[in-house]
């Protein structure tokens, strides 16, 4: 049995660092592949060149969040703690093994003074940019899809209050296609000028910029929302933070817009909570192609489906299920074209309890201005070659992340604010953008020396 003394931790040694970090650490293999010194170039405005006291290398406090986010350390005060202990993490930050490590506050200090959301995103862009010179991008065809990030606040310390709604994005597209439609039947045009509608919102007092997120068996709480977007082969594209209480199809547009200025994509791939009329029409009019999965049309249990009222476009009417004719009553608010049926009729009509409840024994029946580009795309939906590529979902955006809650922390933050939570976002996607480029870098020269060998063994026995 060995019997090890206490008296060898005090034992004196002469070695090298570099001795220390194994030839195939992940850390080497960073090192190795992205040039660092690029950093320079995007903080060096930040920094005065002949003022105040020398500074922490700006290259050394992003290598910091780097090791943070790719090893999924929860705080930055926890980080500096393992970058002073740990050799690996001082070799990748080139610290000697005596040398005091920078103190937590110090990158608390820059990533919440200094650097900013457009530095983050510089960052995020080198990243993306090193990985397409390196040919390993594909935006043709986009992943685009959220997930809920638990914020840090207390659902015990929230106020209620009411707030405007939001307009959308489209409003004023959809109300001039209202009264267009209106005045093509004879109606009055709407007033552009209405007073917008309030909403009551659950607010918190300590983040006042995240929203409850509630859905299926999830425990109520404040979170953030990550709108994102990847490649076939995982690279994450770009991601935009909302509030929790902010749905997918509406954040859309902000990541879209920004998705559009950047890459040339011909395929936008969607779940269902994206398959909205105006979703639809915005992609296909740019020239994309929507691929969305089939979304059950909503209808009470015992009562006709909404596809079981057939649109006649030539005489612009609905037919029910008996062949009872629907006419067109109004265009609404909303964009729909409401379609009424005659009371006469339906006050004696045989299928009346499974068509309405309605006491005036009328059955109105709503179709979207819209519509058209919705059919379209469940036309998309039945090709064989898009229908692969929705299956890649689970192969591409969710396990992003998957890999982003369960390796990388992030399934809450300690951050609060929408800026603070973004910038973390980013430098965490960045991250991960960084150890897939490194992993795949290395997986082919292991192919391509793997294949050499194997010519060269087919050559000696020819």
């Amino acid at each position: 049995m060995l019997n090890r003394e206490q008296k060898e931790r005090s034992q004196s040694e002469i070695i090298c660092i570099e001795d220390l970090v194994p030839k195939n650490h992940l850390l080497r293999k960073i090192d190795a592949a992205v040039d660092f010194t690029k950093i320079y170039g995007i903080v060096g405005k930040l920094y005065s060149a002949d003022k105040g006291r020398p500074s922490t290398d700006p290259v050394v406090l992003f290598r910091a969040a780097m090791i943070q986010h790719i090893y999924g350390i929860l705080s930055l005060r926890r980080t500096a703690e393992e970058i002073r202990l740990n050799i690996a993490y001082r070799w990748f930050l080139g610290y000697s093994l005596t040398e005091k490590t920078p103190h937590f506050s110090t990158f608390s200090y820059n990533f919440s003074h200094r650097f900013t959301e457009e530095v983050v995103q510089q960052i995020f862009n080198w990243i993306l940019n090193e990985i397409n010179d390196a040919g390993y991008l594909s935006p043709e065809a986009v992943f685009i899809d959220g997930t809920h990030i638990k914020a840090n606040a207390n659902m015990k310390k929230a106020i209620r209050r009411a707030v405007p709604e939001a307009s959308k994005i489209y409003s004023e597209q959809l109300l001039k296609e209202i009264n267009e439609d209106r005045e093509d039947h004879g109606k009055k045009p709407f007033d552009g000028d209405s007073a917008p509608k309030e909403k009551v919102i659950t607010e918190s007092r300590t983040d006042p910029e995240c929203g409850v997120f509630h859905k299926g068996e999830h425990k109520k709480c404040f979170a953030y929302a990550a709108q994102t977007a990847c490649d076939k082969n995982g690279y994450i594209l770009d991601v935009t933070v909302n509030a929790g209480n902010v749905h997918d199809s509406v954040a859309f547009d902000g990541l879209y817009e920004r998705l559009k200025k950047r890459f040339a994509m011909r395929f936008v791939v969607a779940d269902a909570g994206y398959k909205t009329p105006w979703i639809c029409k915005r992609v296909i009019d740019d020239g994309l192609i929507p691929v969305l999965p089939y979304k059950r049309p909503m209808g009470k249990d015992g009562f006709f489906r909404p596809y079981e009222y057939i649109y006649d476009e030539y005489f612009n009417c609905v037919l029910c299920p008996e062949n009872h004719v629907l006419s067109y009553s109004t265009t609404n608010r909303d964009g729909c074209r409401e379609f009424k049926s005659k009371p006469y009729i339906c006050e004696n009509c045989p299928s009346r309890n499974k068509c309405t409840t309605n006491s005036q024994c009328t059955k109105t029946v709503l179709k979207h201005l819209w519509s058209d580009y919705l059919e379209l795309a469940e036309d998309y939906r039945h090709t064989p070659e898009l229908r692969k590529l929705y299956d890649r979902r689970k192969e591409t955006i969710e396990r992003v992340f998957a890999d982003a809650k369960e390796k990388h922390s992030m399934r809450f933050t300690y951050f609060r604010g929408l800026t603070r939570v973004t910038n973390w976002v980013r430098l965490k996607f960045a991250a991960m953008n960084l150890k897939k480029y490194v992993l795949h870098t290395r997986l082919y020269c292991f192919s391509l020396h793997f294949l050499s060998h194997f010519s060269a063994f087919g050559f000696l026995a020819a």
